[in-house]
């Protein structure tokens, strides 16, 4: 097992979730249900995945979550392009997200290699 709360990968993705909540904060009131609950969900599954896939028994698994997460960032990847056209989100704040989403899927792709690879070594 893992201490998720290590990882450079989980800390960028708690990070991002925090700001994400935050900057949600402002949507609409109708927005409650809809656009900012699936931005919430999609951002904090991402650290959740990684911990989950962390405290399973084998690098089967924690490859398996990391995949998750990867599938949650780039569902808020879209979300937020979502709430930028719809003129929710500041072109600025935007811009700082995707970056952000875009250096966090990065990591995660590394992260899973190491691991797939780790696997592969007898």
């Amino acid at each position: 097992m893992i201490d998720f709360k290590k990882l450079r990968v989980w800390e960028v993705s708690h990070q991002l979730t925090l700001q994400v909540y935050k900057l949600t904060s402002t949507f609409p009131g109708e927005e409650k249900y809809g656009l900012v609950q699936q931005m919430r969900r999609s951002a904090s599954s991402v650290p959740t995945n990684i911990a989950e896939g962390c405290g399973r028994g084998s690098d089967a698994e924690l490859v398996r979550f990391l995949v998750i997460s990867m599938g949650s960032a780039s569902e808020l990847e879209y979300q937020i392009l979502l709430a930028k056209d719809l003129h929710y989100l500041a072109g600025e704040n935007y811009e700082e997200l995707n970056e952000k989403i875009l250096q966090l899927k990065k990591m995660l792709n590394v992260f899973i290699q190491k691991v797939k690879l780790r696997q592969s070594k007898p």
